[in-house]
């Protein structure tokens, strides 16, 4: 199989590269910047002369906050960008595996989100993701789209890092806890978009695979739950064990509204593709693994 991945140091194309290096049988390459840029969509042509079976496109503007002040560039790579890529993919007449965001969502449902409930983003971040779904959607027939949730992994900027950072400078950590999500570790996406590249290659295509499908881990959590998590398992690894303190989310006050409620149902993730990932706790124990080696001395 052949696999083109647009983007290459975002936490989700990054695990791509490590699973890679455990797939013989997948030849990968990356279209990154500044040779291809979803912000110049005529240098994604790039992907047909590598006549990919499956194009896989993580890549995105992703800066929540500063999207409000900067809607042109968010919109310019999460919608042009992304329609430039469904285009070239649908042009060379293969899927693509298109990465989108439960903030796509107002967050005012109770229980998890499905698939065709209704979207109201709430932010620029938000409207330009699903400015990007319905652009890929329109302009290749064999898209699928994946809402991921509160992307971990050891390397970038992301939630698990900063917390690890804030542990070790502060006497104690004040966290939103009024905020619920599916903490997702970004390996886990990698090793379902690899699983779900090879159902989709070639003559093994299916309608029933179009469309939207969620992809998130299966915990529920809130940011302070998660925290918590994440202090308790540095504390078994020789971290500082301090305490994780709730506060509401009016009391950190940020440009972007955020859903209350980013659960995701991935029940079509298990029907359609026959993948569940992990428990929260088996990922983050791996993140955590990686980020915090043995200190000299204390290996057994």
């Amino acid at each position: 199989m052949r696999l083109y991945v647009i983007g290459g140091e975002g936490q989700i194309a990054r695990s791509l590269r490590e699973a890679a290096a455990l797939d013989s049988d997948v030849v990968y390459v990356y279209g990154a910047r500044p040779e291809v840029d979803l912000l110049e969509p005529s240098s994604i042509k790039a992907i047909a002369d590598f006549r990919p079976d499956v194009v896989v496109n993580p890549a995105a503007y992703t800066a929540v906050d500063r999207a409000e002040s900067e809607p042109g560039q968010a919109f310019a790579i999460n919608r042009d960008g992304a329609r430039a890529a469904a285009v070239v993919a649908a042009d060379q007449g293969v899927p693509i595996i298109h990465l989108s965001t439960d903030y796509v969502f107002d967050g005012k449902k109770q229980g998890a989100y499905i698939e065709s409930d209704p979207v109201a983003p709430q932010g620029v971040y938000g409207q330009s993701k699903l400015a990007g779904e319905l652009a890929v959607a329109e302009t290749n027939p064999k898209h699928i789209v994946l809402r991921t949730s509160w992307v971990y992994s050891p390397f970038g900027s992301n939630f698990v890092r900063t917390m690890l950072r804030l542990a070790e400078q502060r006497d104690r950590l004040q966290v939103v806890d009024d905020q619920l999500g599916c903490p997702t570790y970004a390996p886990d996406i990698a090793g379902a978009m690899i699983a779900i590249a090879r159902q989709v290659a070639g003559s093994r295509w299916n309608s029933g695979f179009a469309g939207v499908t969620h992809l998130a881990g299966p915990d529920v959590l809130s940011w302070c739950g998660f925290a918590r998590e994440i202090v308790r398992g540095a504390s078994e690894r020789g971290g500082r064990a301090v305490p994780v303190e709730p506060i509401a989310t009016s009391d950190y006050p940020a440009a972007a509204v955020r859903p209350a409620n980013s659960t995701l149902s991935t029940e079509r993730l298990s029907a359609t593709f026959g993948i569940r990932l992990p428990p929260m706790r088996d990922s983050l124990s791996d993140c955590l693994d990686r980020l915090l080696p043995p200190k000299q001395g204390n290996a057994v």
